[in-house]
């Protein structure tokens, strides 16, 4: 059976909530009446549930309409005190105290245990859609009872301490886990949850029965606020969203969303209930469809916009910048790297680091780059961005320079060294339809080519079906700088679903495990650079650069704070925007 603590703690009085919700509070001060920001905006929104339906969209929504304990900030979290405060509290077992302010929904429903709880059970998997679920059939049976005596010993996560006049839960795991920061979320409102699901018209009632449900391990409870959780929160027709899926705990809530032509426009404006700091000074952001020519736009219809940079538009975005725009450069958080598939003419690592140093990163980069290449930042990191905490460690330790560092004339001698082998064509994928993947070929051809090299042109149309098929010994693409412990196991441990090179190794899986359970940021850096190190050591990556994103501003609006990477780089920041009336 599931272990279960006790809640010790008594109801909030329904009159409180209910006061709270009668006094509808006034926008902030820092509201500039009738200031008005215009954003380029080619995505969609099609849920208010980021966790069950994490779109790019819909991330960007809940970046500007969800509060939180903090974010990742170029890999590395950053808290937000004005929310609330997480701390380890116990060691044996491993455990975290999730803490709340004084954070309320736009209805003026505050946030609390229960909304904490709500969003510890669905990242716990309590929540997971049947296809997913556990299922017994008469050949698992035998497995089952063999797993008893097991379950029974763990059987699966415990449930938190419950402190409802603290606003709070204490979360024990099995072991200490990388990102415990952000273990607990708070997607939705626990009493809109409770509302739907038991039918409840009482926040306070609606709100103790989800916490009932979790706690007690009631089943058919569960079931309801599963089908809540997973199914109400979407929306198929974007006009006729109900109210109460559109409250906010962040500094902009949803005013209305119209569908159009070329996408959606979805309407911002301040969240008067909203208690974090810094509160919004923008009266009202329209995200809308980008069209076919945003630059155009920009100082006309838009007022920010972000975009790739290619030839085509260098001359037009540095005639805005002449023009006072403000244009800045960041990266989109992937990567363009050389990657050497560890089979055929490249089984033996001595071929790969002869093919590696023979081929100048700087080089293949400013040839991809083009007219924009002082818009691209060099890297020699599959795992970290330049600029992050954890980048200058990693690049320190890694030993990249030492062991990956071009040869120049000895180059020719170490291919001739390597044996026959080396006389095979070297087919090289690359992405037709990129200018950077394009220049970073032909540069790669002829600076192998000097080295004795072959190069077949093995660029494709459809990159990622080529891809995918595996008849390629070398590739240059651009991959996504991973994060947490699971994305990098995705990319560089055995077995992993995105792994590329075919190259295992035991001592980096044991790595990544042991990342996994490093609760310490400065630990987390050595150990991520030991995992690198290993990437260098087999000799299957060659980084060039991290992909640049440009944003174009408006004169009239600043304070704009465009983060790197790919999760909403601009709302993020949208509580700081100021814009002219």
């Amino acid at each position: 059976m599931r272990r279960r603590r006790l809640v010790a703690a008594a109801v909030i009085a329904a009159t409180l909530v209910a006061s709270l919700a009668a006094c509808a509070p006034a926008l902030p001060e820092t509201v500039v009446p009738d200031s008005h920001a215009t954003v380029a905006w080619p995505r969609e929104f099609t849920s208010t549930n980021a966790a069950v339906a994490p779109t790019p969209g819909n991330i960007d929504i809940a970046a500007a309409t969800r509060g939180s304990f903090g974010s990742l900030v170029d890999g590395e979290f950053v808290p937000d005190e004005s929310f609330g405060t997480v701390g380890i509290v116990g060691d044996d077992p491993f455990t975290v105290r999730y803490d709340l302010a004084e954070p309320a929904w736009s209805d003026g429903i505050p946030l609390d245990a229960a909304d904490l709880l709500l969003g510890w059970a669905g990242a716990s998997g309590y929540f997971l859609p049947d296809s997913e679920a556990d299922t017994d059939t008469d050949a698992d049976a035998e497995a089952d009872a063999d797993a008893e005596a097991e379950a029974e010993a763990d059987a699966g996560p415990a449930v938190p301490e419950v402190d409802e006049f603290a606003r709070s839960i204490e979360v024990s795991f099995p072991q200490p886990v990388y990102g415990w920061q952000q273990a607990v979320t708070v997607p939705v409102p626990a009493h809109v949850v409770g509302r739907r699901a038991f039918g409840t018209d009482d926040a306070m009632e609606a709100k103790q029965a989800v916490i009932r449900a979790i706690l007690d391990g009631d089943a058919a409870a569960l079931e309801k606020v599963s089908k809540v959780w997973n199914d109400d929160f979407a929306f198929s027709d974007p006009t006729g969203i109900p109210a109460d899926l559109l409250l906010s705990s962040g500094p902009y809530r949803v005013d209305r969303v119209d569908a159009e032509a070329g996408g959606q426009t979805v309407r911002l404006v301040p969240n008067a209930a909203y208690r974090g700091a810094p509160t919004p000074k923008v009266a009202r952001v329209d995200l809308v469809p980008p069209g076919d020519d945003p630059i155009a736009a920009v100082g006309e219809s838009i007022d920010i916009a972000s975009l790739a940079p290619v030839t085509a538009n260098r001359d037009r975005i540095q005639a805005l910048e002449r023009k006072d725009f403000t244009v800045d450069t960041t990266h989109d958080g992937t990567v363009w790297a050389l990657q050497l598939n560890a089979s055929g003419v490249f089984s033996a690592h001595q071929a790969r680091a002869a093919f590696l140093h023979a081929v100048p990163a700087t080089t293949l980069m400013q040839r991809g780059a083009g007219v924009w290449a002082q818009a691209f930042t060099g890297t020699t990191s599959m795992l970290a961005a330049p600029g992050s905490r954890a980048y200058d460690i990693v690049n320190e330790d890694s030993g990249f320079a030492a062991a990956l560092s071009p040869t120049g004339d000895e180059a020719v001698v170490e291919r001739e060294a390597v044996g026959p082998s080396t006389l095979a064509p070297v087919c090289v994928l690359y992405d037709r339809g990129s200018e950077f993947a394009t220049g970073a070929f032909t540069a790669l051809r002829e600076t192998a080519a000097e080295a004795g090299w072959n190069i077949a042109d093995c660029g494709a149309d459809d990159f990622a079906a080529a891809l995918a098929q595996r008849s390629w010994n070398a590739v240059i693409g651009r991959f996504a700088v991973p994060q947490t412990p699971g994305q990098i196991a995705a990319q560089w441990g055995t077995g992993g679903g995105s792994a590329l090179t075919g190259d295992a190794d035991p001592g980096r899986d044991a790595l990544i495990a042991q990342l996994a359970q490093t609760t310490d940021v400065y630990e987390a850096r050595d150990v991520r650079a030991q995992i690198e190190a290993t990437i260098v050591r087999a000799a299957v990556a060659l980084p060039l650069a991290v992909n640049p994103r440009v944003t174009i501003i408006d004169k009239d609006v600043t304070s704009v704070p465009v983060l790197t990477g790919s999760t909403a780089p601009l709302l993020s920041g949208i509580a700081q925007w100021e814009a002219v009336p």
